[in-house]
């Protein structure tokens, strides 16, 4: 009997360096968000930082284990073998969602996912429990759970999202009141006055705060000096200030970088301290009760009580574990695209968003404009002016210069993000209160993004939709979380060690499809011809940059008009699918190059101002082939999946020909515009134009069947439909072949002139 719980055991070892791995995929975007998107430090040595910083919270985090033992439900109301049958839902559940949320790229709660998976397993278990019971109903299910415990943590993760919103917001306006966006040249002891609190803060919440539980040997009798909590920080101000004065006056550096720098080891440290119960606390209490009960003789219906008290820390697994999550944090690509969203949401400027607007961030946006305007006109003027003096930006914060990458914010709103979040998280951490650090980081970066001013007019609908819809992902999660956890522990209990071994073969074989399925998406990003937008100054030098961006789209607009009319008249659904896709994807690219042109006019030179025409008329030019593909794409698709009719043979037979023509022009131009070869554009355009001539023959001729043959009403407008969008997309890469062939002669000219 004990061997099927040894194996139990080691599969809750393995599945707990799974979660490791994706939930510090998930995670990582918690603490690495605000160095990576102000840019102050390179990218290997924020992984330093932080990888220092999880090393010393993992040893910190021993007393949030007794969360996952005993802060959801009462153990002492369950035998050993229930007690492992929640532990084993709750993880096999727990790397299934973060897994889920990882490949899509959203930062989730590590920790609403535990705490509902917990519940979720545990009232499954209490229900079973009280249905083999005589005497026991529904309403004895209070016994089972931890209720106050459990309205606790769920009230606390909750009231982190307002809390640290509107303390983030608030931290922020201060600060940039006091040292502004054009911060650098502010008074050198206003910087010396902030690193002063800034450090004082990271000094007693994290250090003091977050390592006072950890069990560091001989180090601990450092903390006999912290229990006087205002002598500590009145101290800890005073040498911090003049630390901080004379890193500025004196030594002359940034202060910013080093409270960044900080910053990230703080947060990285309260993240590992708070959030390891998440990933290791159910294997370390599964592995406590399997001692428990071992000591206990290996009865059969052993009560767990003994769970419920004060158990030693396993020090060894809290090492190996940091240096799991070490690992990950340097190897795994999927922790990038969670990054991304957070940095995207909390930029200063606008640019593309990757949310689409709603209903109710319209909504919200509307009504807090008009809340606004009227607290601005009950303010005083004077103060009114005094404020938006204060949020001036510095006028080159909106170019865009050549190959730069530029940062989201700037340093002082990511020292105030790296604070704000590694205060909060490590208060809750020494309340051994597991809140949400994804919660806190985020709204924290929202609420200092929303106080300085970066959801204006221009982003704000879509910033505010893209909060939304994480958030909402959230509460999808503790759903999701509660209601797999509770399914899987009833399929453990019906089917015992049979069920976990094909749970846990179906959770390997999930897992290792998303890794396929993300290592595929990688190379295709990587093989992909993606759009990218022009930044030179010059019409030669546009010519020179914007070729090849024409040249991608022609080949990819080569592959999705051929794999489209291919689908369709082998009435391949898939492939159809795939095509309007690619023609969707096209299209989004093409609408991102045209909303750069702002940035790309402001930075053009006096002198050569009439490159932007050019530039915008061939952006003009590639949306109409873009959405000529699109229709193409779309109307082909929902022709085949609503069961229409097939095309006739001879439709087919027209349409292979026209095929062929356009492949071979596409593939002519794409080599034309990829070795900027453009005195071939000639004889290009005058192929262009007989292909013209062969559609509009293949117009003529369906007329013709149309009116003496039965032909199919969808059919035939699906067929006109194609020709005449095939004509349009060849018109437009005529137009866009000889403005090239017309200004490369052109500039060519002028050149020999000169």
């Amino acid at each position: 009997m004990g061997d099927i719980y040894i194996y139990m055991l080691i599969i809750l070892a393995g599945l707990a360096i799974t979660d490791l791995v994706v939930g510090v995929s998930n995670d990582a975007v918690n603490f690495l968000n605000s160095a990576i998107g102000s840019k102050a430090i390179s990218f290997k040595t924020i992984m330093i930082i932080a990888s220092l910083g999880i090393a010393l919270g993992a040893l910190s985090s021993s007393g949030m284990m007794e969360v996952a033992r005993k802060g959801i439900f009462n153990p002492g109301e369950f035998y050993f073998d229930e007690i492992m049958i929640i532990f084993m839902a709750v993880m096999i559940t727990d790397v299934l969602l973060l897994d889920f949320f990882n490949s899509l790229g959203l930062p989730t709660s590590t920790t609403v996912s535990i705490v509902f998976e917990l519940l979720g397993a545990a009232v499954c278990v209490s229900l079973l429990k009280i249905g083999e019971s005589e005497t026991e109903t529904f309403l004895d299910l209070g016994r089972y759970i931890a209720s106050e415990t459990a309205i606790e943590i769920v009230t606390g993760i909750l009231l982190s999202v307002v809390i640290a919103f509107t303390i983030g917001a608030l931290v922020q306006f201060l600060s940039r009141l006091m040292l502004t966006f054009n911060y650098r040249k502010r008074p050198a002891f206003l910087a010396g006055i902030f690193g002063g609190l800034s450090l004082t803060s990271l000094y007693y919440f994290i250090i003091v705060k977050g390592l006072k539980g950890a069990d560091l040997g001989g180090l601990n009798f450092i903390f006999e000096y912290t229990t006087n909590v205002y002598t500590t920080l009145g101290y800890g101000f005073i040498f911090w200030i003049i630390f901080s004065l004379i890193y500025v006056y004196v030594l002359k550096w940034d202060i910013y970088k080093l409270i960044i720098i900080l910053g990230t080891f703080g947060l990285a440290m309260a993240f590992a301290g708070n959030d390891l119960v998440n990933f290791i606390g159910v294997p370390i209490g599964a592995y406590d009760a399997y001692n428990i009960w071992m000591d206990a003789g290996a009865v059969e219906g052993f009560r767990m009580d003994a769970l419920g008290g004060k158990l030693p820390s396993q020090k060894w697994l809290l090492i190996l574990a940091g240096v799991v999550m070490i690992l990950t944090l340097w190897f795994s690509s999927k922790a990038q695209a969670v990054v991304k969203t957070s940095v995207d949401l909390a930029r200063q400027d606008s640019g593309i968003e990757r949310f689409k607007a709603n209903f109710l961030s319209r909504y919200l946006v509307r009504y807090s404009i008009m809340t606004a305007d009227g607290i601005q006109r009950v303010m005083p003027k004077s103060a009114t002016n005094y404020i938006s003096k204060r949020f001036e930006k510095v006028p080159s914060l909106g170019l865009v210069t050549k190959n730069a990458d530029k940062p989201a914010f700037d340093y002082v709103r990511a020292s105030v993000n790296l604070m704000v979040a590694s205060v909060l998280i490590s208060v809750a951490t020494s309340y051994k209160l597991p809140l949400s650090t994804t919660y806190v980081t985020f709204m924290v970066a929202m609420g200092t993004s929303l106080a300085d001013r970066a959801w204006g007019t221009e982003s704000a609908v879509y910033r505010i939709a893209g909060v939304l819809n994480v958030i909402g992902g959230w509460f999808f999660t503790a759903f999701s979380a509660f209601t797999a956890a509770a399914i899987f522990a009833y399929i453990i209990y019906l089917g015992g060690f049979y069920a976990i071994i094909g749970l846990v073969v179906l959770a390997v074989v999930l897992i290792t499809r998303s890794f396929i399925m993300h290592k595929r998406s990688q190379t295709e990003q990587k093989i992909t011809d993606e759009l990218h937008k022009a930044e030179s100054k010059t019409i030669q030098g546009i010519i020179e940059e914007s070729s090849d961006t024409v040249a991608t789209v022609f080949k990819r607009s080569k592959n999705m008009y051929s794999k489209t009319l291919e689908g369709l008249i082998n009435q391949d659904l898939s492939a159809l699918k795939s095509a309007r896709k690619d023609s969707k994807k096209l299209g989004v690219e093409v609408d991102a190059l045209r909303n750069n042109i702002y940035f790309f006019i402001r930075n053009l030179d006096e002198q050569t101002i009439g490159a932007s025409k050019f530039y915008i008329d061939v952006l003009g030019h590639l949306q109409d082939i873009s959405q000529s593909l699109e229709y193409i794409s779309r109307s082909s698709t929902d022709h085949i999946n609503n069961n229409h009719k097939s095309l006739k043979f001879t439709q087919i037979k027209d349409l292979k020909e026209i095929i062929n023509r356009i492949h071979d022009i596409f593939e002519e131009s794409e080599n034309v515009f990829k070795n900027k070869d453009f005195i071939r554009l000639e004889s290009i355009i005058s192929k262009k134009r007989e292909l013209l001539e062969l559609v509009d023959s293949k117009i003529e001729k369906q007329v013709k069947r149309t009116k003496n043959t039965d032909e199919s009403p969808k059919n035939t407008t699906l067929y006109f439909g194609l020709l005449l969008e095939t004509r349009d997309l060849m018109n437009t890469t005529t137009q866009v072949a000889e403005q090239y062939f017309t200004e490369y002669d052109s500039n060519q000219f002028d050149t020999e002139s000169e």
